[in-house]
């Protein structure tokens, strides 16, 4: 048997999460492996917003997606070597992985790329970006299309595919170093900080004559707000909803947007990127051709140490990350 270390849940989340909402603990494994078994060693692991309103017990693991190298293995799918994506939670050094593998999958050719951009750029992160913008927002040259959360994970894929497609591109995000990343390297047409500036207006100043697509990252007063000031036909990708997850059990209230859906014939979809798994494979290989072509760039916040996950996890809700927040072991 060999000792290894996990993260669990251990006090139920309110309001914000807090570090002693979590613990680290030593858990017991065996060190010899059955046929079909693979011993995992994690490299990095993913800690996103979701995981706030993800339903495990008290006591359980912290669950996420993790880089991991093949240490040990009776597995012919995955010898001794093998770089995989593991759904195997705040676990490390170790894991036993069952006969089981469909937990187990080969990273995407990555080629020279690094590896983390699994969990990122071209992971969960950019396929959510990549789907809620070629299924459901389907901009098209010329139109306008607004993101909040604009300099995290999935907002910095979405502005810079709107670019792509020749659209005018608004973000938001939380600071000046980030609304500075999103102008000057991601080259977003208009970029407001949305602590400093009034949200109507700026929309009013950058798009006069409306929205065309919005992706929706936060929710609450501010997706209000912009539903005021879409176009007619215009369309909405509902991915994220993080101004929730942060005041749970806490009544919100805001004014009702279903006339302005009515009048505006306005299309809104909410939307779990795992829906589009069986095309995960040819979009991954588009999204890593845009990176090397340049036409994507990316930023990853990498927090060193297992030790620092709870801490990496709450910074997320504080907008400590710019891109995708990551922990490397």
């Amino acid at each position: 048997m060999v000792q290894a270390r996990k993260w669990v849940y251990a006090h139920e989340f309110e309001d914000q999460p807090q570090t002693s909402n979590l613990q680290l603990v030593t858990e017991t494994i065996p060190d010899t492996l059955q046929d079909g078994e693979v011993l995992c060693e994690a490299v990095f692991l993913s800690v996103d917003p979701y995981m706030r309103l993800f339903k495990v017990a008290v006591g359980d693991v912290m669950q996420c997606e993790q880089v991991a190298r093949v240490t040990a293995s009776k597995s012919d799918s995955f010898p001794v070597g093998t770089m995989v994506l593991a759904r195997l939670g705040w676990r490390w050094p170790h894991t036993i992985v069952v006969s089981d593998t469909s937990i187990l999958e080969q990273l995407p050719p990555l080629g020279e790329l690094p590896a983390s951009l699994a969990l990122g750029t071209v992971g969960m992160p950019g396929m959510t970006a990549y789907f809620g913008v070629e299924e459901i927002l389907k901009p098209v040259q010329g139109e306008t299309v607004l993101v909040n959360a604009a300099a995290g994970a999935v907002g910095s894929v979405v502005g810079q595919m709107a670019k792509i497609k020749g659209c005018k591109v608004i973000g938001y995000a939380g600071t000046k170093e980030k609304c500075d990343w999103l102008k000057s390297e991601l080259g977003f047409d208009a970029v407001f900080n949305y602590k400093e500036t009034k949200l109507e207006d700026s929309i009013k100043d950058a798009a006069p004559e409306g929205v065309d697509c919005y992706f929706d990252n936060v929710g609450g007063e501010f997706s209000s707000t912009v539903l005021f000031n879409m176009k007619q036909g215009g369309r909405i990708a509902v991915c994220g909803q993080i101004d929730q997850y942060r005041y749970d059990g806490k009544q919100q209230t805001g004014p009702l947007v279903y006339g302005q859906m009515l009048v505006k014939q306005l299309t809104m979809k909410g939307f779990m990127c795992r829906h589009y798994f069986q095309h995960w494979p040819e979009a991954k290989i588009q999204v890593i051709d845009w990176i090397k072509q340049g036409k994507i760039k990316y930023r990853e916040t990498i927090t060193e140490g297992f030790e620092n996950m709870a801490e990496a996890f709450v910074g997320l809700f504080r907008g400590a990350n710019t891109g995708k927040a990551i922990v490397k072991v």
